[in-house]
Formats: structure tokens, sequence, C-alpha cells
């Protein structure tokens, strides 16, 4: 719709976890947002690790970490594109697609510092605001150093975090530990079902 106000979201999310969630929904509450749309990337750019989720698995599991919440969403547009998966490319997607729509990239502190080294940053801060979610005070140094077209782009959310790593919850259960609490049960017993992280699926 024609002035709507969308969230996007992209990740790996190998896998989704109440981090990413609690982010989205502090975003879409502190921006009024209409809805929020998860991209998971198929083939992210620069990130290659052992136990590596399939981009089937973890789109999966994102689509059933969102499934109770009505302004959540979740796109295939990553997942069928060839190659690597650029932010520039699906913002131009969802601008073209989305006529009239403001977007908002949904980012942590840390890949909003790295935004310079991005594919074509550029057309990223041409095509949306950055909202930076973000403990308060949290690196605000950092920002500061930025070039003044990256820095007014980006909306800085002061807010409490859930400190969860995928990596972490990779970790344990690769280790035969409980991530039980740090992901919505749904995506725990997926990654149950279909013995992801545990070094002995085929």
């Amino acid at each position: 719709m024609p002035n709507d106000k969308i969230g996007v979201m992209g990740g790996t999310f190998d896998p989704i976890h109440n981090g990413h969630l609690f982010a989205a929904d502090q975003a879409s509450r502190a921006l009024s947002l209409d809805r929020v749309i998860f991209v998971p990337s198929r083939i992210p750019p620069h990130k290659s690790y052992p136990l590596m989720a399939s981009a089937a698995d973890r789109y999966g599991m994102t689509e059933l970490a969102i499934r109770n919440n009505p302004r959540f969403e979740i796109s295939r547009i990553e997942m069928e594109r060839t190659g690597p998966s650029y932010t520039a490319e699906t913002l131009e997607r969802f601008k073209a697609e989305c006529a009239g729509a403001l977007l908002f990239l949904i980012t942590g502190i840390d890949a909003a510092l790295d935004i310079p080294n991005w594919y074509e940053p550029q057309k990223i801060l041409s095509l949306c605001k950055v909202a930076v979610v973000a403990r308060p005070g949290y690196i605000r140094d950092k920002i500061s150093e930025l070039d003044d077209i990256v820095r007014d782009s980006l909306i800085i959310l002061d807010t409490d975090m859930i400190d969860i790593s995928a990596t972490d919850i990779r970790n344990r259960v690769s280790s035969g530990g409980s991530v039980r609490y740090m992901t919505p049960d749904s995506v725990c017993d997926y990654i149950a079902k279909n013995n992801l992280y545990s070094g002995t699926g085929e």
C-alpha cells in the first residue's frame, strides 16, 4: 500500500532466535511500522562455516518463528536469487513492488557500522532508512566516526536487548545442550526433528 511503513530484516537466520524477534518487535513499535518482512538469505555474502543449515531449513525455521505475529511476514526474494544475497538488490526489488512505501532496514549496531563496506552502500541509503537496534548509548562514539551520508540515514533506537547469538545456539546444539527459551519452541523442535547442527546429519 502507498505510504506503508515497512521494516525489512534480512539475515542468515541460522537459526532465527528470540533476539531477532525482539529486535524486530521493538523496531516495529518504535517506528509504528505496518509490517516487518523477514528475508532469509539463500547465499550469504562472505559467510560460510561448518554446520550451516540449508537455505530451505533456515527459511523453514524463520517461517515457524514468526507465524504468531500478524505484523511479521517472510519473503522468498533471496531464496529465488541464484547468486549471493545483496541487501541493495533486495531493497531495490521491494521498492519497485511496494510503490510509495517507506522502507526501514532493521539491523544491529555492528552491521550498521559496517555499511560503508557493503555492496553498493549508496544505493542502500538511497532506498531506505536504517533502523539500528542498540542498547542505550552503545557505541555512540563510533557512530560519530561515520561519514555524514551514512550517519544521516541512521535511526538509532535505544532499547533493551536480548543477548543471544545464533553461533551460541549452534554450539550448544552441537555439544548436546538445550536451547529452549533461546529460540521459539517451534524452532527448537525443527532443529531436533531435522538433526541440525549436531554434526551427524547428512
